[in-house]
């Protein structure tokens, strides 16, 4: 991919401040950046699907980085559990909205830019009256539920959806983005997992820090893709061991037989996928770890050399 994510047209219609100017200035004197790319984000709107683990750093950076418009969808309370890694919530924010709390957080890191709260729950009546309006999507959930519907949405929407996760001590990024030549998340996991299969982290655990490795490098490939800089993760799943402190970067393709962005698609609206996955608006169901990321890399090496594809 070469170029941004946004039109030219909207970029050159705005103008930065005084104060803008010194806030991005070490942003503006980067030859890679500069006013160009600064007025991109400026006028980009990226919607964060979470404040929680992943979309707390995720957040944070965007707001400090300049990007105009963040949305955020959670319907969710502030739990004592949560501060262990969601670091948009302090003590003090215990029981209040995440919402709300992530609102206050970011105005106090930025007041320039715009935050637009969805205080509900992200499902097949409400993904794409979302989605439509955002440049860019930044998937933090937590459910298999969440991550299909957000993907599918995306490719409806032709929106670059920023996927994290994270599983006890390892994690993965990419991006998933039909429309500008990769696979999406389909293509890597054709069908849900069987409830109860993988634990989660209320049963597995989490290393804290772990989360704002993955949530930062999300915002990184969400600045990228509207800046227009750098190689984005489109077809390439990045994974990342806390305890070696080793990347490891695993090739993907798009599959031909992907029931959303294939060559014959079977699916052209959003689905809940909770009474598939086994998903409880109270219970998260299991985070996918990296292990299955890995299998299911091979069972995409399987599927596109028998479709006779290039191969991973």
């Amino acid at each position: 991919m070469k170029g941004s994510i946004i039109d030219d047209r909207r970029a050159t219609a705005v103008h930065m401040s005084a104060e803008e100017l010194q806030r991005y200035s070490r942003h503006l004197i980067m030859p890679e950046v500069t006013a160009e790319g600064q007025k991109r984000l400026k006028v980009a709107r990226a919607l964060c699907i979470g404040a929680g683990g992943l979309g707390s750093p995720a957040a944070l950076y965007l707001a400090a980085a300049g990007m105009g418009t963040i949305g955020i969808v959670d319907f969710d309370n502030v739990d004592l559990s949560n501060l262990q890694r969601q670091i948009l919530h302090g003590t003090k924010d215990i029981g209040r909205g995440k919402l709300e709390s992530a609102r206050d957080r970011l105005r106090d890191m930025n007041p320039e830019i715009e935050i637009e709260l969805h205080n509900c729950r992200f499902s097949s009546e409400n993904a794409s009256q979302i989605v439509c309006d955002y440049d860019i999507v930044v998937d933090g959930s937590d459910n298999f539920a969440t991550r299909y519907l957000s993907n599918d949405v995306c490719v409806f929407e032709r929106k670059p959806n920023v996927y994290g996760s994270v599983f006890r001590f390892e994690g993965q990024t990419t991006v998933f983005a039909p429309h500008l030549g990769g696979p999406c998340y389909r293509c890597l996991f054709p069908e849900p997992p069987p409830p109860d299969s993988v634990p989660n982290c209320a049963q597995a655990g989490v290393l804290g820090v772990l989360p704002g490795i993955i949530g930062m490098l999300q915002a990184i490939e969400t600045i990228k893709l509207i800046v227009g800089i750098g190689e984005p993760l489109i077809g390439r799943l990045l994974h990342f061991d806390a305890l070696k402190i080793k990347f490891r970067e695993l090739n993907l393709r798009r599959d031909p037989r992907c029931p959303v962005c294939g060559e014959t698609p079977t699916i052209f609206s959003p689905i809940d996928y909770d009474q598939f996955c086994g998903a409880r608006e109270e219970q998260s169901v299991p985070a996918m770890s990296v292990h299955e990321a890995e299998d299911g890399c091979a069972r995409t090496i399987r599927v596109n050399r028998r479709a006779r594809a290039i191969r991973i």
